[in-house]
């Protein structure tokens, strides 16, 4: 991770930075390098960082999860157009929903490798939505556990 990268690292919630971790760890594991020994240092912050966008929202795990169900029945972009639209509670679930567009920008403004923010942006779309090389982000979407 590089240092103008920390601080969207800790501004993400305590659970947020341990689902990267864990995906980070099977990102490490597929890749051969357990311990993330030559791991591109690109495939690994991606994996990281791929919800850094989360910490947009204000919303709790009770929040997230009807946000997550909502998004279900209505779609995420859908959701995600609140973000500017609404107020209150639905603003910040159309934030939550926003994420991967959030991060995406956010990333960008400090520096991050191109494949970093691309990711963030495409985590959540199929593999015909993806800019980021095979296998690598094959290997990042089968290490997203969510």
């Amino acid at each position: 991770m590089r240092p103008d990268e920390v601080p969207l690292w800790s501004g993400m919630t305590r659970p947020d930075r341990r689902h990267g971790v864990a995906v980070a760890r099977r990102v490490a594991a597929a890749l051969g390098n357990v311990d993330g020994a030559g791991v591109p240092r690109k495939a690994l912050a991606a994996a990281l960082l791929h919800d850094a966008g989360k910490s947009g929202s204000r919303l709790g795990l009770l929040g997230r999860s009807a946000t997550t169900l909502l998004a279900l029945g209505l779609g995420r972009r859908r959701i995600a157009t609140w973000s500017d639209t609404r107020s209150g509670w639905l603003r910040e679930a159309g934030r939550y929903a926003a994420h991967d567009t959030i991060g995406a920008d956010l990333l960008a403004s400090v520096g991050s490798d191109p494949v970093v923010v691309a990711w963030a942006r495409e985590h959540h779309l199929s593999p015909e939505g993806w800019t980021v090389e095979e296998p690598l982000a094959t290997v990042l979407k089968s290490a997203d556990d969510d």
